[in-house]
Formats: structure tokens, sequence, C-alpha cells
């Protein structure tokens, strides 16, 4: 094998992505809507008016889904949690056998 490839790493856990690189991809999502906003806001300067009117509704709509999309993540389930029925695993049942 050559140096310059790179060893594929398997995951052999269901962990989730470190909280430190979840929130820097959070930001930059985050960052990168609000650069698209402030585009928008130039553009409803510049351009014409019908033009402008499209890029206004982009300026105002888009904090919305920055802030939606920037906080979508760690919230994903994999798996349930398994609730036990006290009565079905023989608590609170008397298990003596002995009638006295």
């Amino acid at each position: 094998m050559a140096r310059n490839e790179k060893k594929s790493v398997h995951s052999i856990t269901n962990a989730q992505v470190p909280l430190t690189q979840d929130q820097s991809g959070r930001a930059k999502r985050y960052f990168i809507s609000m650069m698209i906003r402030t585009a928008c806001f130039i553009l409803a300067v510049v351009l014409p008016n019908p033009y402008r009117w499209v890029a206004l509704f982009g300026a105002v709509v888009l904090p919305y889904i920055a802030v939606v999309v920037a906080n979508a993540g760690r919230e994903t389930i994999t798996g349930r949690a398994t609730v036990f029925n006290a009565r079905a695993i023989g608590a609170g049942t008397n298990q003596s056998k002995d009638p006295a």
C-alpha cells in the first residue's frame, strides 16, 4: 500500500459525532445562510423592481430557515429505551413458596 493512501476507519459503535464537531458544523451552516441573506439584501438594492421583491423575500425568510437548519442535528434517536413492567419480571410478588 502506498504511503499517500489513507486507510478507511470503520466505526464499531453507534456513538454520535463529538459535540465540538457538531457545534462547528452548525455554526458553519448558519454562517453560510447569513451570507446568503446578506447577498439578498444587497441584491434587493441593486436589482430592478420585480426581482427586488424576490431578493427581499429571501432576506426576510432566510433567518428562520437558517435557525431551523443550524439546529437540526443531535436530536436524532438511534434506539428506543426499554421500559420494563415490574409485575412482568416478578417484582412486587411474593416469591417464597413457604405458606407460613
